[in-house]
């Protein structure tokens, strides 16, 4: 019965942590919010007062009436983009967690690809952008490309960094269980490896959105980095700046859905 209480007792505690973790959530996204308001306010406050130029730095409200005027074609625009951050990192995952697995596996790979891959990594993407442009054209592939570029090396690396970081313990142990390769792969290094993996996606994410606007900044007839330097040259300042909005928004919900699938895949290392 002692047992039992003590037992119960402790459920109740854990309940009232969960609810009240859940309130304190709530409360801690007022803050930002409120923050973020009196910002807005300041802003428009400023930009009436001062008598801004809507041209030079329009005020929210201008923006959020660009927004409405807009609506049709930043839609379209953040379509295209999105298409270019999607694909672009979902070819960079398709070809980095192999690569890095063969480098972890393969030292004579470890020794050959990575310093390149270190190499490759430290130029500029935007000086690449316009080679590729030239290459391929102006359509939708090298912005493609680009995003690749971009997101391809922290997946690379966070990859081949968790499936190394098997306690020495733990492979002794599966050794001495004979098992294989593809065993300690599977049961082993690729369930230690996968908060690693999510950390590298998570980080790829965000700069995919980055990668696509470089890729239409260099040239291209659709996108929001094509809008906003559009919309820039013809003194269209708010519908910038409402394309600036969108890609932000872009990005943090990006972010989040990979947190999202994160907490489904690895619930054990979130909840650590």
């Amino acid at each position: 019965m002692t047992e039992h209480a003590i037992t119960q007792s402790d459920a109740d505690d854990i309940e009232d942590e969960v609810i009240n973790e859940g309130r304190w959530s709530i409360k801690d996204s007022i803050a930002p919010l409120a923050t973020f308001a009196v910002l807005v306010l300041i802003w428009e406050g400023c930009a009436i007062y001062f008598k801004v130029p809507t041209w030079l730095l329009p005020a929210p409200s201008e923006i959020a009436k660009a927004f409405v005027e807009w609506r049709g074609e930043l839609w379209q625009h953040t379509l295209v983009t999105l298409y270019e951050t999607l694909v672009g990192f979902a070819l960079s995952i398709v070809l980095a967690i192999p690569l890095a697995v063969l480098v972890v596996y393969s030292p004579f790979l470890r020794k050959s690809i990575y310093p390149l891959l270190l190499g490759l990594q430290s130029v500029p993407k935007v000086a690449i952008a316009p080679l590729l442009a030239l290459w391929i054209g102006f359509g939708v592939l090298p912005k493609i490309l680009v995003v690749f570029l971009v997101c391809f090396f922290p997946i690379v690396v966070a990859t081949a960094t968790g499936l190394t970081s098997v306690q020495p313990s733990v492979m002794d142990l599966i050794r001495s269980l004979s098992a294989n390769q593809f065993q300690t792969f599977v049961k082993i290094r690729f369930p230690t490896a996968m908060p690693h993996i999510f950390v590298g996606l998570k980080i790829a994410i965000t700069f995919a959105v980055i990668g696509a606007v470089i890729g239409e900044f260099v040239g291209a007839e659709s996108g929001l980095g094509y809008l906003i330097l559009a919309s820039s040259s013809q003194a269209r300042t708010p519908v910038a700046f409402a394309a600036l909005v969108v890609l932000t928004i872009m990005s943090i919900v990006l972010y989040y859905a990979m947190e999202f699938i994160e907490k489904l895949a690895v619930p054990w290392a979130v909840n650590e």
